[in-house]
């Protein structure tokens, strides 16, 4: 066999080898974009559930309220109040995420559909951040003029202490649940579960796919 057909032979096999490897990177990212969106679907349910759950809430604490308003505490109806505005809050970031769960098109841009993880996630932090702000209502919604007319200076104490530990706490969580701590336990107990895994999963998975596109485009520029 003479030089040439050798190197023919060769830029044959070559060329075959680039494209069994192009067409496995083509079966890659199909694999990892059906995973994606598995992922991101997984998270549909909880969210649908929780929203269920959060409007039949808030619409019994409003009737609560409006059927209470000239008898009720005011201290019942000030915690009542912000706590039921908050839920009315993660309840419209909920469905805005659900939105946005349906809008992730794996076959469009990487980088948009990056932008709407990132945004999953960053919504995911902040409603995660209102919820803990309800933490000091639930210790004030029981208060009662009698009680702090009457009270001991023990249950003035107890009371203070209890309240002051929740709205520490509430403010701390709201100052440090950002995704800079996403590697403390305490967020990682926070955050465990269908709300939190399959978001960063998606994102890992997508940044796969960026890689591998990335790859494609620059073996292709050096041939």
């Amino acid at each position: 066999m003479e030089d040439r057909d050798l190197v023919s032979l060769w830029k044959s096999y070559d060329k075959k080898l680039e494209e069994n490897l192009l067409l496995n990177r083509k079966n890659l990212e199909a694999i990892t974009s059906i995973k994606i969106q598995s992922f991101l679907a997984s998270m549909k349910p909880m969210k649908i559930f929780t929203i269920i759950i959060g409007i039949l809430w808030v619409s019994v604490v409003d009737v609560l309220l409006i059927n209470l308003y000239t008898i009720a505490s005011p201290f019942f109806l000030i915690s009542a109040g912000i706590q039921v505005l908050l839920t009315k809050l993660a309840i419209g970031i909920y469905v805005y995420q659900l939105i946005l769960i349906q809008l992730v098109d794996i076959n469009e841009p990487i980088v948009a559909a990056q932008e709407k993880i990132a945004k999953l996630k960053s919504s995911t932090i902040w409603v995660t951040r209102f919820l803990f702000l309800q933490l000091p209502v639930w210790t004030t919604f029981y208060w009662t003029e009698s009680m702090w007319k009457n009270g001991s200076i023990a249950l003035y104490l107890i009371q203070a202490i209890i309240t002051g530990s929740f709205a520490l706490l509430a403010v701390w969580l709201f100052r440090n649940i950002n995704y800079a701590n996403s590697d403390k336990k305490w967020f990682r107990l926070i955050f465990a579960g269908k709300e939190w895994d399959p978001l960063i999963k998606s994102m890992e998975l997508l940044s796969q796919i960026h890689d591998y596109k990335n790859e494609t485009i620059n073996e292709n520029a050096s041939l």
